[in-house]
C-alpha cells in the first residue's frame, strides 16, 4: 500500500500528511507552506516534532486550524503512545480524526496542549539534565544508570543518551534552553564526548562499548572525559565528589521530573494527571507498577519532594527550584493528582 514519490504533486488527494524531518524550524515551516498549497482543504497537516512549538511551525500558513501534532515515540513501531498536540487554533474535527487514526493503527492516543516539548518530553527534559548534574557533582555515571534500572526503567539516562545519539540531545537542549532559560543546567560533557570521536551506539563508542552480538558494557576510557567535564563545570563542593546514597540518586534524577510534571499540570497542558501517568508509562517506559510519574510522586509525597528540591536548590541553584504548584500542594496536603477544582475548593475552605 506504500508508494514512493519525489514531489508533492501526488498529495492533491490525501486526507492526512505527517511531516517527520529533523528538528529544524525553517525546514519544517517551508514544508508546511508547500503542502498547504497542494493538499485538499480537508487534509490534516500533522507534524511528528518532539519539541518545537506547533505555532512556530505553522505561523506562515493561512489555515492553522488543520495544524496538529502527531508525535510518535521512538522506536515508532514498538512504542504504543501517540501524543496528539492541539494548538488553540486546531479544529475539533482534526483532533477527533487523528484520534481515530491512532486507534486504527493500534496506538494509544493522548491529547495534550501545545508548548515546547509538549507533555511527555517536556516533563522528562530534566531527567537527562539531572543525570548530567550528578555526573558533574562527582557521582559515577554507571552507578546512576544501575540505580535507575533498579528503580524499574529499562535503561539508565546515560545509556539512553548513547542510544539516541548525542546530536539529538544537543538539539533538544537548545530548544529547552530558549524556552526555559531559568532552569537549564549546561554541561560540556556531550560536546567533549563528540570531540573525542564518540557518538554513542551509532559508532559503537559512548559511555558504553557496543559490539555486535554482545551486551553493552561500561567503557572505562570515558572516565577522563567525565573528569574534564567536572573540572570545567567546577560545581563539586570543595572540589571533591559528593557523598550520596542510592535512594538519593533516584530522587535527584526523578524529583525534578515530578517538579516539571507539576508545571505541565498547572499550565493545563494535560487535562488530568492520569493522562500524564499513562503517557509516562507508554512513552518514556516509566515502570507501570509504580503507576506513572504523578501517581508515583503522590506515593512519595509532595512534602518530601518539595523539601528535597528546596534543599538542593539552596545548594546547587535554580535547576532544582520547586514549582509554585508543588509548593502549594505540599503546604496544604493536597495530592499532586487532585484536579485544580479540588485544590481551589480546599483553598477556599482554608
Amino acid at each position: 500500500m506504500v508508494k514512493g514519490v519525489l514531489d508533492y504533486s501526488e498529495f492533491k488527494d490525501v486526507d492526512m500528511v505527517i511531516e517527520a524531518v529533523i528538528e529544524n524550524v525553517p525546514l519544517k515551516q517551508q514544508i508546511f507552506i508547500d503542502i498547504e498549497k497542494v493538499c485538499p482543504p480537508h487534509c490534516i497537516l500533522a507534524s511528528n516534532t518532539s519539541t518545537i512549538d506547533l505555532n512556530v511551525i505553522g505561523q506562515k500558513m493561512s489555515s492553522q486550524d488543520r495544524v496538529i501534532g502527531a508525535h510518535f515515540f521512538s522506536p515508532a513501531h514498538v512504542m504504543p503512545l501517540l501524543e496528539i498536540i492541539r494548538t488553540e487554533k486546531t479544529s475539533a474535527q482534526a483532533i477527533l480524526d487523528l484520534m481515530a487514526v491512532g486507534k486504527t493503527i493500534k496506538k494509544v492516543p493522548v491529547v495534550v496542549g501545545n508548548c515546547t516539548g509538549f507533555a511527555v518530553n517536556r516533563t522528562f527534559f530534566p531527567y537527562a539534565q539531572s543525570a548530567q548534574f550528578l555526573a558533574n557533582l562527582g557521582v559515577d555515571v554507571f552507578r546512576i544508570d544501575a540505580q535507575i534500572i533498579s528503580f524499574g526503567l529499562p535503561i539508565g539516562p546515560f545509556q539512553l543518551q548513547d542510544l539516541a545519539g548525542y546530536g539529538v540531545a544537543i538539539a533538544t537542549q537548545k530548544e529547552y534552553s530558549s524556552a526555559f532559560p531559568d532552569r537549564i543546567f549546561k554541561s560540556p560533557l556531550l560536546d567533549l564526548l563528540i570531540k573525542s570521536g564518540r557518538n554513542g551506539k551509532n559508532n559503537g563508542k559512548g559511555y558504553y562499548i557496543y559490539k555486535k552480538g554482545e551486551k553493552a558494557r561500561p567503557d572505562p576510557s570515558v572516565l577522563p572525559i567525565i573528569e574534564e567535564s567536572r573540572r570545567l563545570t567546577n560545581i563539586m563542593p570543595g572540589g571533591k565528589p559528593i557523598s550520596i546514597t542510592d535512594q538519593e540518586i533516584v530522587e535527584m534524577i526523578l524529583f525534578p521530573v515530578v517538579n516539571e510534571a507539576c508545571r505541565v499540570l498547572d499550565e493545563g497542558i494535560v487535562v488530568r494527571a492520569s493522562d500524564l501517568d499513562v503517557a509516562s508509562v507508554l512513552g518514556m517506559s516509566f515502570p507501570s507498577y509504580r503507576g506513572g510519574i504523578v501517581f508515583w510522586g503522590d506515593t512519595v509525597g509532595a512534602g518530601h519532594i518539595y523539601k528535597s528540591l528546596r534543599k538542593w536548590s539552596e545548594l546547587y541553584g535554580n535547576f532544582f527550584k520547586p514549582s509554585k504548584f508543588l509548593e502549594e500542594r505540599a503546604a496544604k496536603g493536597i495530592p499532586l493528582s487532585a484536579p485544580a477544582a479540588t485544590a481551589s475548593a480546599s483553598r477556599s475552605r482554608m
